[in-house]
């Protein structure tokens, strides 16, 4: 017990290492330069829905997109869209999927479910499988499960595996072994790519935070103790992630689970609803190209009520 204890209590110091190194400067605006806006999404598997949403309010308002980086579902969803993807078709392949679609059930020690279906689900989404070829820069982040770590993506090679390591949940999913690596998903180190986005050349981070639902009552199986302890370890380390982030959206997905894909049009909805909130702080940024604006510490978090 002492031993578990102890590489629990490592890992999570790392994490925390690594987290608080994540800072960097924003980049400079020149005079009359438009910011370069950088979206950093977050995991919560059928809770992403929510993601296409607001891409959806972002393109219908014309909002330029500079880079886009994701993690877990959050790491689908910013490959369709950068591959080329409308966020509409991006939202009827959310609503139209299913668990069986990226994992199939397996017996192994290292986990229950196997992701190789994972490949045949992006090439049938994605435009382009390459991260050299996407229409805008990607990054997408794994967690080194031996290193305590966040692992970016982002340059020359395919999205297949990335993004499977991405969404590859401890405990559930079968860890995606990788140059020597053996990779976890990413928001075990890194909620939100925030930081990641603004290596790509953001000036300014908006970040997508996907709450997860309220805990009132004790995990009730195996899967529930695994989600408990992420939210735990998220509550540690998320000061890291807001600090390289100019705006938090929160859209309302607490009531829906995390296999909650019938939940579609209500996911879809509350992430419309969350970017039509946004939308005045950001179009600010747009009407003002020659200013530079500072990232607030923390970040300005919007969170939207549910309707009454």
């Amino acid at each position: 017990m002492r031993a578990v204890r102890h590489v629990a209590g490592s890992f999570v110091s790392r994490l925390r290492r690594f987290s608080r190194g994540d800072r960097r400067p924003t980049p400079r605006l020149a005079p009359g330069e438009m910011p370069r806006i950088g979206l950093a999404l977050g995991g919560g598997f059928a809770r992403g829905i929510a993601h296409a949403g607001l891409l959806e309010v972002f393109e219908n308002n014309r909002i330029p997109i500079h880079c886009i980086t994701g993690v877990s579902a959050g790491s689908i969803v910013a490959a369709a869209y950068a591959s080329g993807v409308a966020p509409a078709d991006i939202a009827r392949a959310g609503c139209s999927m299913r668990f069986a679609d990226v994992g199939s059930w397996t017996l192994c020690r290292m986990g229950f479910v196997a992701s190789e279906r994972m490949k045949r689900f992006l090439e049938r989404l994605l435009k382009r499988y390459r991260f050299e070829e996407m229409a805008i820069p990607l990054g997408v982040v794994a967690t080194d499960l031996c290193a305590g770590a966040p692992v970016e993506f982002h340059g020359p090679g395919d999205v297949f595996v990335p993004i499977r390591a991405s969404c590859a949940y401890p405990g559930l999913f079968l860890p995606v072994r990788h140059e020597g690596r053996l990779l976890v998903d990413g928001a075990m180190s890194m909620e939100i790519p925030a930081a990641l986005a603004r290596r790509l050349g953001a000036t300014h981070v908006v970040s997508v935070f996907l709450p997860t639902q309220s805990e009132e009552r004790p995990p009730s199986n195996v899967f529930e103790v695994v989600n408990r302890c992420f939210q735990i370890l998220h509550e540690r380390t998320e000061e890291s992630w807001r600090g390289a982030s100019d705006l938090v959206i929160e859209p309302d997905v607490r009531t829906v689970g995390w296999d909650g894909f019938g939940c579609g049009p209500q996911l879809l909805e509350a992430g419309q609803r969350a970017a039509e909130a946004a939308l005045p702080k950001i179009q600010s940024w747009l009407a003002r190209p020659a200013a530079i604006h500072p990232v607030p510490h923390p970040a300005e978090a919007l969170t939207v009520p549910r309707p009454a």
